[in-house]
């Protein structure tokens, strides 16, 4: 029941925003009373954090099995794209900015984990591309991590980047392809070209 009550709360705060979305909502979607909810949470807030976390541990997985399949790191980096954007709904109604207003603390507890995760996960990509020659030689993986990870929060301000200008998938590749033009070598450039042309067609 509570699996069942986390999913499609999640489905709906990702769909309509934290704020929109009422018990009463969940409630009337699911097809059960709003005393049942209750009876597994306590208050909204506690739903939306098991919500939250339930979603970010989820994705956390998914990247961590698309890290062990081996990929060379350019590559990488585009199937990570893929795979968060497949299960974000383009965040439509910016769900990361209606947390950040009314629920602070979890979205900042969300935060500190989302920020380890890249820095992990873009440093190791830093370091192997380093070592199949495709990034440049003289990078500093430390500094690599913590701009994506900066950039990657700035394209969600949808005050800078409106959705009518610029949809979160086209947003997102423009992004990636700035990032790593920056930082590839030409053989690295080669592989790239591939994947941008590849992904055109």
């Amino acid at each position: 029941m509570k699996e069942k009550i986390r999913d499609t709360a999640t489905q709906l705060f990702l769909e309509r925003g934290f704020k929109s979305i009422t018990m009463d909502d969940i409630a009337n979607e699911i097809g059960m009373s709003k005393k049942t909810i209750y009876n597994e949470y306590s208050n909204k807030t506690e739903l939306i954090e098991d919500c939250v976390m339930h979603k970010f541990c989820g994705l956390s997985d998914g990247i961590d099995l698309i890290i062990a399949m081996d990929k060379n790191p350019i590559e990488e980096l585009y199937e990570i794209k893929r795979y968060v954007l497949s299960h974000l709904n383009d965040e439509k109604t910016s769900p990361q900015f209606q947390l950040m207003k009314y629920y602070p603390k979890i979205y900042k507890n969300l935060k500190n984990l989302h920020f380890n995760k890249m820095q992990k996960c873009v440093m190791s990509n830093v370091e192997r591309g380093l070592e199949q020659e495709i990034y440049r030689d003289n990078l500093n993986a430390e500094f690599i991590a913590r701009i994506y990870y900066s950039g990657m929060n700035s394209i969600k301000d949808q005050n800078l980047f409106p959705l009518d200008k610029f949809p979160v998938s086209k947003l997102m590749d423009a992004f990636l392809e700035y990032h790593l033009r920056g930082i590839v070598t030409p053989k690295g450039k080669t592989i790239l070209n591939t994947i941008i042309n590849s992904n055109q067609e």
